[in-house]
């Protein structure tokens, strides 16, 4: 009887072929032709919890041990994004009273979702990061490019495309270990403020910046983006790396007001930020598990607010493929013999097999393009003193 109910609900999914290994060891294929990966079940899933949300329980149930996935990720991704669980949407419009209350809980809010997911420990996050403790995504002029020359490859076109020049100021919202905030004030002679609503990072931060000297030069505070207070902040750069996913689809606005009201006239900002192809709610083990309160927007849904608040359009530039190698380097660093005993004696079997799911699932949406990565330069109005080209900041 729970393999028929099991039968009907695979019938149902559609764009691709994909086989099902059932506990009694019975299998049966879905879709036509070759299957691409298998669905095997060691043990009975809970059916009822898969009827509520399937998506959820399929990620719950491989948490446990109970289901493992084989073959071809990629095409077993790419049929979970074409099928989306009707409930997933039924959320999508909210009521103007409902936005405003959820504005209010914005800021305690935001430093819960982050607390969930980047105070896991900088213990843990150095196991398979570089030594920059970049966690977003590199960027490889070389395909041998080591993970921390192409971090800081990455860390240079950032700095080099918003033209900084010495006595600027500098915001990086959401600045995690500290970085580029450091780098930007020994090559670029700029005061540097990094804000983070990670107590781990903003630690770390400060101490990075206390033992290479940079004190009174490079700042990193532990505050939410929208308690910044102008006038009496006022910044010529505003960059923000892998933040804005951690945003909430409500909040948009009021980054970007909040971004505009920083930054002088004709000061640059970059946004660089994981996009989706189309519009659609974040699926819900993502959201219970990895980034809560999380969602990725697509690109067409934040070029849509910036003439709201006068920002021009310099430069959009896709480093999405740079993002699938990095995280194909991650996953094989925390793949590691030596780094997942350590992470074992941190968590749990379960944690490991929540965050290698994670991070595969990631490359693979990445790299069948359902998800990109972009980077988007924009000036507060006209600025006509820029290089009328972008040769310097690739050469």
């Amino acid at each position: 009887m729970e393999k028929a109910i099991w039968n009907s609900v695979f019938q149902k999914i559609k764009g691709g072929s994909f086989g099902v290994h059932y506990w009694d060891g019975e299998e049966v294929t879905f879709g036509d032709g070759q299957p691409a990966f298998e669905c095997r079940f060691n043990a009975k899933p809970s059916l009822a919890a898969m009827a509520a949300d399937p998506i959820l329980t399929l990620g719950e149930e491989h948490m446990a041990g109970i289901i493992d996935f084989n073959g071809d990720l990629d095409s077993m991704f790419r049929i979970v994004q074409l099928n989306p669980p009707e409930a997933s949407f039924g959320g999508r419009v909210l009521s103007a009273a409902g936005k405003g209350l959820n504005r209010l809980k914005t800021v305690s809010k935001q430093k819960e979702n982050i607390k969930a997911h980047y105070d896991l420990g900088n213990s843990f996050f150095s196991l398979w990061l570089d030594d920059t403790m970049s966690y977003s995504c590199a960027y490889f002029k070389k395909d041998d490019d080591s993970l921390q020359q192409a971090q800081l490859q990455k860390i240079d076109l950032v700095l080099k495309k918003m033209r900084l020049t010495p006595g600027q100021r500098l915001l990086d919202i959401g600045c995690g270990w500290g970085w580029l905030i450091m780098r930007a004030a020994e090559q670029y002679g700029v005061e540097a403020v990094g804000i983070t609503l990670s107590e781990e990072q903003y630690a770390e931060a400060n101490k990075r910046i206390a033992g290479a000297g940079l004190s009174g030069r490079v700042e990193s505070r532990l505050v939410n983006y929208l308690e910044l207070n102008e006038p009496d902040e006022s910044f010529d750069a505003v960059v923000s790396i892998g933040m804005f996913e951690h945003v909430g689809r409500d909040c948009f606005r009021d980054y970007f007001k909040k971004v505009a009201a920083l930054l002088k006239p004709g000061g640059l900002t970059m946004l660089h930020t994981l996009t989706s192809l189309t519009e659609k709610e974040t699926n819900s083990w993502v959201k219970k598990y990895i980034f809560p309160g999380g969602y990725i927007p697509s690109l067409r849904e934040v070029t849509d607010l910036l003439p709201d608040y006068d920002f021009r359009t310099l430069h959009i530039e896709s480093l999405r493929r740079h993002y699938v190698k990095t995280l194909e380097i991650w996953y094989e660093n925390f793949s590691k013999p030596e780094v997942r005993e350590k992470v074992l004696e941190m968590f749990d079997e379960r944690f490991i097999r929540m965050w290698s799911l994670y991070l595969l699932g990631a490359a693979s949406s990445l790299r069948t393009g359902q998800l990109d990565v972009h980077q988007l330069v924009l000036s507060k109005g006209p600025n006509n003193d820029l290089p009328m080209t972008l040769a310097d900041i690739y050469e």
